[in-house]
């Protein structure tokens, strides 16, 4: 991978970071995006594997966070259900439940995404 589209997929990644609850998570339509598959495919994965993913991995927005998620981030895009927001150990988790190379791939990427925030944090 080049230099420049590591650092395009980089910083498109800080830019899909949110912070809900006081956690830094990424949204599972997102996630799916970028792993290629389909919400619900990546939802589906999840509640398959449910042990894996204790609420400090995922969870569920309320209807008041999706509502102000769509006026705030989606810019006209309406939210048709509650997302799931996964922390960056969930994320971890989804590599093994997805099985694909492109989701390994993704997650190496968001993972060194995270511990370059940290550290530029510290």
């Amino acid at each position: 991978m080049s230099h420049e589209l590591v650092c395009m997929l980089t910083e498109s990644v800080e830019n899909s970071i949110l912070v809900i609850r006081g956690k830094k998570v990424i949204l599972d339509y997102v996630l799916a995006k970028r792993y290629g598959v389909a919400t619900r495919v990546l939802n589906q994965a999840v509640k398959r594997n449910l042990e894996l993913f204790p609420p400090d991995f995922m969870f569920q927005l309320t209807m008041d966070e999706a509502r102000a998620l769509e006026a705030k981030e989606c810019q006209g895009k309406h939210i048709r259900c509650r997302p799931y927001a996964f922390t960056e150990h969930g994320i971890s988790m989804l590599s093994s439940v997805l099985r694909s190379e492109r989701a390994i791939q993704v997650n190496i990427q968001i993972m060194r995404t995270f511990v370059r925030l940290r550290e530029l944090l510290a």
